[in-house]
């Protein structure tokens, strides 16, 4: 079983439970799907949500208990249920990937790296849909197979690795005393490239054998699961989002997968730089409807970018099979042409209340003035603490209105992308943000009582506050002095 206290996106304080296993029907316990998750969730200020599979049974023994908490806790906290097989989209949303957690199991279950006899023993490891390290060795007892098993030691989590002292598979991949081959999965095989890349170092380290397995790893472009997904991102990146299913229809995913390599190909040879990768759309809808796209029954790639500084860039027009389309797309990327997309609703009309309400759009023009500071709250419309604390902060708010100094906003953060350096991983996020220092915003920690935030301004604030009955007061006094 896996436990953690996760709040993304569109969740508030929901504590995750993955199992692999399924749970007999309970009154208390509800089941919720991909079509109403979403949904629903936002109604329960607190949950327990159980990502299982029937197929397993693992948590089998947990459903009992499971039921009696839900009857036990009902009113306080809501116990929920998705099963995974039926309702991918949601367990993927939220890092819930049972075929990972399967792999990872049996990945840890065995040595680092496996050792072959026999060349049917290679054929049938290097046929995996995932890609294979092989080191082949001479002398068993020899540094350069210590190295690499100490390399295997250190990546099992996330690579494939095998061995052999077998003399037979050595001439047989050409490999004079030692050396290490990475062969990449025989699905993604293509002309662009080679199946399989050696080893060239002269001396073997640990580092030199991890280095050369992430460097060539992926290939010109491959093919994103929830398993490679935290490897591929963090790096400036063009997805296309298609219908890749390599289990059904292995033709059709590469048809696409080919015409996007072709231009790739092109651009690299050219000394551009940037990562290139397929992904199934269904499973990614998550990332597609950041970009603004719409992940329909279409067969078109949907093409977009996102940088390694969260700077995210969409092909609009339609992918060509020819791959001109592409091709512009990415000259317009490397020649700085492309206007950067931003999700943001519409900037208000009217913002002249005392919380100001902050969209992408506006968002440099209000927090990031220099010459203001500024509190930010960071909310989401479904969460229960954000409508609780909506009164307290409007009267924040009112109360610091006549402040020149000093800004009071909001941004739902779930209709609009979130700048960097400001990281929102739960509702309400509140951040300070002093003029001058508009690149080291300090996240508010402390309560949220009114009362609170005025404490906490008048120690951070660049100016002494204003506040509403001080300049009521001021103005009182200049009244009736003009009145003697």
């Amino acid at each position: 079983l896996r436990f953690s206290s996760v709040a993304q996106g569109a969740m508030l304080r929901l504590i995750f439970l993955a199992a692999l296993a399924g749970l007999s029907r309970a009154s208390d316990v509800l089941d919720y799907t991909d079509d109403d998750f979403e949904s629903k969730i936002g109604d329960h200020e607190l949950a327990l949500v159980e990502f299982f599979a029937p197929w397993c049974g693992h948590c089998k023994r947990l459903a009992p208990e499971y039921e009696a908490a839900a009857t036990r806790l009902k009113g306080v906290v809501s116990l929920v249920k998705v099963d995974c097989t039926a309702n991918s989209n949601t367990c993927s949303k939220y890092g819930c990937n049972l075929y990972g957690i399967v792999s990872f199991l049996k990945k840890q279950a065995g040595p680092a790296s496996v050792e072959l006899k026999e060349d049917a023993q290679l054929e049938k490891f290097i046929a995996d849909q995932d890609a294979s390290v092989v080191g082949f060795f001479a002398d068993d007892k020899s540094t350069a197979q210590a190295e690499f098993l100490k390399a295997a030691s250190a990546l099992r989590d996330n690579y494939r690795f095998a061995h052999t002292n077998s003399e037979a598979l050595l001439q047989s991949q050409g490999i004079d005393g030692e050396g290490v081959i990475l062969f990449r999965p025989p699905r993604l095989s293509n002309k662009f490239e080679d199946g399989s890349v050696k080893f060239s170092e002269e001396k073997f380290t640990s580092n030199k054998v991890k280095r050369f397995i992430q460097d060539n790893i992926f290939g010109i472009c491959p093919h994103m699961t929830d398993d490679n997904k935290d490897q591929l991102r963090g790096k400036d990146l063009l997805v296309a989002y298609y219908d890749v299913d390599y289990d059904k229809n292995p033709k059709g995913s590469n048809y696409w997968r080919n015409r996007l390599m072709k231009v790739a190909k092109s651009f690299l040879d050219q000394g551009k730089k940037l990562n290139f990768a397929v992904a199934n759309k269904m499973m990614f809808s998550h990332d597609v409807s950041e970009f603004g796209l719409e992940s329909g029954s279409g067969e078109l790639p949907l093409v977009a970018i996102r940088t390694a500084k969260g700077d995210k860039y969409v092909m609009t027009e339609e992918f060509s099979r020819d791959g001109k389309a592409l091709e512009r797309f990415l000259q317009d990327y490397f020649d700085g042409k492309l206007k950067r997309y931003l999700k943001s609703e519409p900037i208000p009309e009217n913002n002249d209340g005392p919380v100001k309400v902050v969209v992408a759009e506006n968002f440099d023009s209000i927090v990031n003035d220099d010459s203001k500071d500024v509190l930010i709250e960071f909310y989401a419309p479904w969460c229960g603490h954000c409508k609780n604390l909506e009164p307290k902060y409007n009267e924040l708010g009112e109360k610091l209105a006549d402040d020149p100094n000093i800004v009071i906003a909001k941004m739902d953060a779930t209709a609009n992308d979130v700048p960097s350096p400001y990281e929102v991983s739960g509702f309400p996020t509140i951040y300070f943000s002093p003029a001058g220092h508009k690149m080291s915003p300090k996240k508010y920690e402390g309560g949220r009582e009114p009362s609170d935030f005025i404490s906490y301004l008048k120690r951070e604030a660049s100016n002494p506050l204003v506040m509403q009955e001080e300049s009521k007061k001021k103005k009182k006094k200049k009244d009736d002095k003009a009145e003697l």
